[in-house]
Parts: C-alpha cells; sequence; structure tokens
C-alpha cells in the first residue's frame, strides 16, 4: 500500500510499504510519465534504499524513462544481524516478493522487469531472475557478488551485465568466474581506476550509463 505519493511533471513518486513474511519493507517508487520498463534495485548488506550509490543510478534510469524501485531488502531489527545480510536466500525470497507486489501494482504492472544488484543484492537479483525467467528480462550488477548465486547461475536466462572496477581485484576476480558459469548472453565491464564503491571521480557515472544503455537495449522495444 502507498504511505505517500507527489505527482509532478516527471510522473509518480511514492513511498510504499511491501509484505514479506510478515514484516513491511519500506520502499520507494518513481515512475516516469509514459514509463518504457520498470527496475528493481537490491541493495548489498549493510546498506539499505538510501544507498546514495543506488540512488544516483537510479536518478539516471528514471531521466531516461525507465521506473524504480529501492526498498529495504531487511525490516530494521534484521538488518541488526550480520547473517541475515548475508543470507542469500532471505534476500531473493525478499526480492521475489517485491516483485510479486509490483505485478499487482497499477502503474508498473505489465511493464518490462529489470533487477539492479549490489554486492549481495546482485546475488540475490541472479536468484530471482533464474527462479522468474518469465518475468526479469535483465539483470546488472554493480560490484556484485554473484558467485554467491553459484548453483543459479546456470539457470539464468536474461542478458546480464557484471560491472566491477579494475582496482576491485578480489571481487573482479570472482565476477570473471561467475561470468564463466553463465549460459545466458552476458557482459563483464571493468572500470578502469575504480575500487568496489566506485568512489573515484567520473568512476559511478560510467555506471550509471553503462545501467541505463544496457536496460534500455533489453528491455524496451528496439
Amino acid at each position: 500500500m502507498a504511505m505517500a505519493d507527489v505527482v509532478n511533471s516527471a510522473g509518480l513518486a511514492e513511498q510504499v510499504a511491501i509484505p514479506a513474511d510478515g514484516v513491511e519493507l519500506q520502499g520507494d517508487l518513481v515512475v516516469p510519465r509514459a514509463p518504457l520498463a520498470l527496475v528493481a534495485f537490491a541493495h548489498g548488506s549493510g546498506s539499505s534504499r538510501f544507498s546514495s550509490r543506488n540512488r544516483y543510478v537510479a536518478e539516471v534510469l528514471q531521466q531516461a524513462g525507465l521506473a524504480t524501485l529501492l526498498f529495504d531488502l531487511l525490516a530494521p531489527d534484521e538488518s541488526e544481524n550480520s547473517a541475515e545480510r548475508f543470507d542469500i536466500p532471505l534476500l531473493r525470497d525478499r526480492l521475489l516478493a517485491a516483485i510479486d507486489w509490483c505485478l499487482q501494482q497499477a502503474p508498473v504492472a505489465g511493464l518490462p522487469l529489470g533487477l539492479f544488484g549490489a554486492s549481495t543484492g546482485a546475488a540475490a537479483a541472479l536468484e530471482v531472475a533464474a527462479a522468474r525467467p518469465e518475468c526479469v528480462r535483465a539483470v546488472v550488477s554493480r560490484g556484485g557478488r554473484p558467485d554467491l548465486a553459484f548453483e543459479a547461475l546456470g539457470n539464468v536466462r536474461c542478458p546480464t551485465l557484471l560491472i566491477v572496477g579494475s582496482h576491485d581485484v578480489d571481487v573482479l576476480e570472482l565476477n570473471a568466474w561467475a561470468a564463466a558459469h553463465l549460459r545466458a548472453s552476458h557482459d563483464l565491464l571493468v572500470v578502469t581506476g575504480a575500487s568496489h564503491l566506485f568512489s573515484e571521480p567520473g568512476t559511478l557515472e560510467q555506471v550509471a550509463v553503462a545501467a541505463r544503455d544496457w536496460f534500455l537495449l533489453q528491455l524496451t522495444p528496439q
């Protein structure tokens, strides 16, 4: 159910509460006018819907006509538990609940769906893509841990873009391993000079542009 909403020249911006396993997950749904598709974000461990990096990427997607959903994968008390922050099956189930919720919301129901995952959220996104191949049309991972979804990699059917910083050596190696196990169309983009958080000047912008272009290519009619 919507908690608050604002309609302006950009479309609809709505605070939402998503039911999942007896808890309510808080989120922000932004729907541009005449949206082309919807991208749901899965944040990494220790983060939330307020991640400045994800919100920046979301704004770039919105400017391109893509609706975005940023939401908390964990309830406030759960986010204090480090074990739950790395519980990929739990994160997967929460993302599935969010997708099911979106399918029932008039502003975004029926839109092509993409997933953007960061860190452990990328593993959850890939597991959801494997579980709902009829639903998920594209995945983008930013500094992700796709290796944590190793049992699902071979079942992912949608085009997948893995984005890693060149200075994030260990994660880059894990992404290269995961890419080798993906059967679906995929690409591994290495952002030169970037570390894990893409905090270096210009690197997050490269992530946002690459994600935007990937989703537009995969989710919108050519």
